[in-house]
């Protein structure tokens, strides 16, 4: 595990959106994995400037969500395949269709829990696949206790990840769903190179875990300790608890 302190938020971006631009430069038609929440959109702002300019394409790019809430309606504006959709496929060249997530309508969501396992699968399951981490330790919505080798699963957030989230609901935190589809601990590590990002001191104890702690299932983003090529992206404020922190 490589771990880079930086100072600001866009220089973390740059930090991420160099890594994806060397991916897309030797392979543009690699599989990217995408997150959602707070911590990535400078990433996304990058890498449609880049894409504007002409230095990366995502015309043969395949995406594959991490996760998606369960509960929420087509369009809802917090519903994760509209954040992406917002954030990151229509600004830059990605073909409509090509971002993919768990179909979270599905009334069988067993079957498109299996159906989204299935289909990274068959892509190969993704060259790249972006980061962020719950103040809890959780990645994806992978929460504490759960197997460090789960597939793709249905999931029940926790009250803490609730009202975390609540500030994207004009923080009420019963208008947050309860569950989610997500990528299980072992889909995520399937991803050949993983980059996370964590900006903030409410990450600090999460990213100490992270880099400093054993591997538990009550810190889920330890199992990337045992991943052969994660790169940590942090600012300041969430490295303010390492002991052992290394620019």
């Amino acid at each position: 595990m490589e771990l880079v302190i930086l100072d600001t938020p866009e220089a973390i971006a740059e930090r991420a959106a160099d890594a994806i631009e060397e991916l897309l430069t030797a392979k543009p038609d690699a599989v990217l994995g995408t997150a959602t929440g707070s911590s990535p959109l400078p990433l996304y702002d990058e890498l449609t400037r880049r894409c504007e300019a002409g230095r990366i394409s995502f015309a043969r790019v395949t995406g594959f969500m991490l996760d998606e809430y369960v509960g929420l309606p087509e369009g809802h504006p917090e519903r994760y395949a509209t954040f992406m959709e917002r954030h990151l496929r229509s600004r830059v060249d990605m073909r409509p269709g090509a971002l993919h997530g768990p179909d979270a309508l599905n009334p069988d969501l067993q079957a498109a829990c299996d159906a989204y396992e299935a289909a990274m699968a068959a892509a190969g399951y993704c060259d790249l696949q972006i980061l962020g981490i719950g103040a809890d330790g959780h990645i994806g919505f992978n929460e504490p206790g759960g197997p460090l080798d789960s597939a793709t699963h249905i999931d029940v957030l926790t009250e803490q990840t609730r009202r975390d989230n609540a500030r994207f609901f004009d923080g009420d935190i019963d208008a947050v769903p309860t569950h989610c589809i997500t990528q299980g601990l072992g889909t995520i590590m399937k991803a050949r190179r993983l980059v996370l990002i964590a900006t903030g001191e409410n990450k600090a104890e999460a990213v100490r875990q992270l880099v400093e702690g054993e591997v538990s299932p009550q810190w889920p983003a330890t199992v990337m300790q045992n991943h052969a090529d994660a790169l940590v992206l942090v600012d300041p404020a969430a490295a303010s608890l390492l002991t052992a922190a290394r620019p």
